[in-house]
């Protein structure tokens, strides 16, 4: 039986992107309420959207249009505390810290305070409907990757079927629970932006931080197809590379090390699955049989944006609220070379629109790609 997953990766504000493609596939299925990735995984900001998935399986296309009618109109508010007394008590929480923080041996948990999006998960998100969707047999199972700040492990939590089997393998693992919203506020919680969550006996960040193979919790847990969706650009054109004399603000700086994150293994991951499948496409099956080779080929479809991500959050940073542009407007985060950070943080209407009609159109552009991906 042929499994087929749907991979929704890490990063912040720019998961908008996920639902317009989501919403194209959609578009495209003959019958849309029919649930059509059995196996769903989830990090970060995908973790939320794989969750709210994995609980209307019933009926896949209702549960695409809330998640639609949701990213359309967000607002940072609904995310972090974005008011002025909230900005206000990070920034001097933080300068307290470096003035003198150290003499009482405490420190900010995070820049933001993001528990209004532990309100909104609470509100959207009933997490007992994920096993009335394993027991009506519409959905096999959903992982949540968190990154472990003790053990340095990347851990996916999964709840599925009684027969999967969890796995452990080199600084990764997966663990069979039953999910929480304590596992996805962990899953988003971006290092240094919002604060760990403690799961069990650790405390847990965002799950793209050491996640050396992000595709690999689906295929764990059994998926033959799977379709990825990214968060940033597959190549970054030559042309990008331009001479600069200027030295790098704290916002490029933190961008760049949260785009290394989020993206770079992903990419890898990648070549590392073709790789395989090409070694395995010059294997009979019948050998591979009479060896025991427990390899298999994996179908993967990736659809990513087409656009630099950080260009077109820059273009929209002023919708956010005042007091959050004054705090990113201070290490340079509100300009084109800071636009990577401000691209995770900006949770406000004219940008995930903006990521949302990207989706689709790059989602309709790979059409033929995609009815075949999905009727195979």
């Amino acid at each position: 039986m042929t499994r087929t997953a749907l991979v929704l990766t890490g990063g912040g504000a720019r998961a908008a992107y996920q639902i317009g493609v989501l919403a194209a596939v959609r578009d495209l299925l003959p019958d849309k309420q029919r649930n059509p990735f059995p196996i769903i995984c989830g990090t970060s900001a995908g973790a939320v959207n794989a969750a709210y998935l994995a609980t209307r399986t019933d009926n896949f296309g209702a549960g695409v249009g809330q998640l639609l009618r949701l990213w359309r109109d967000f607002h940072a508010g609904d995310v972090y505390r974005a008011d002025a007394l909230g900005m206000a008590t990070a920034a001097a929480g933080w300068l307290a810290t470096m003035a003198g923080g150290w003499l009482l041996n405490r420190s900010p948990r995070s820049l933001l305070d993001n528990s209004p999006l532990r309100q909104l998960v609470a509100r959207y998100i009933d997490f007992s409907r994920i096993e009335e969707g394993i027991a009506n047999h519409q959905l096999h199972s959903i992982s949540i990757t968190c990154s472990g700040y003790s053990s340095g492990q990347s851990v996916s939590f999964f709840q599925g079927r009684p027969d999967i089997e969890p796995w452990q393998r080199s600084q990764r693992l997966g663990a069979h629970v039953k999910l929480g919203i304590d596992h996805l506020m962990a899953s988003s919680a971006i290092p240094f932006i919002f604060p760990a969550v403690k799961v069990h006996r650790e405390y847990f960040g965002d799950g793209s931080m050491r996640q050396i193979a992000p595709i690999s919790p689906a295929i764990h847990l059994g998926a033959d197809r799977i379709l990825v969706v990214g968060a940033g650009r597959m190549t970054t054109p030559e042309a990008f590379r331009e001479a600069d004399g200027a030295y790098p603000s704290l916002a490029q700086i933190a961008g760049h090390a949260l785009s290394s994150i989020f993206l770079d293994s992903l990419w890898a991951d990648l070549e590392r699955i073709r790789r395989i499948n090409r070694t395995l496409s010059l294997i009979p099956e019948q050998v591979r049989q009479e060896q025991g080779m427990s390899l298999r080929p994996i179908e993967v479809l990736v659809i990513a944006p087409s656009e630099r991500l950080d260009h077109l959050a820059a273009a929209h940073a002023r919708s956010l609220p005042w007091p959050v542009r004054g705090l990113l407007g201070g290490i340079g985060a509100m300009n084109k070379n800071g636009g990577a950070l401000t691209s995770y943080l900006l949770f406000e209407r004219p940008y995930t629109r903006a990521l949302i009609d990207l989706g689709r159109r790059d989602t309709l552009a790979q059409r033929g790609k995609v009815l075949k991906f999905l009727h195979h």
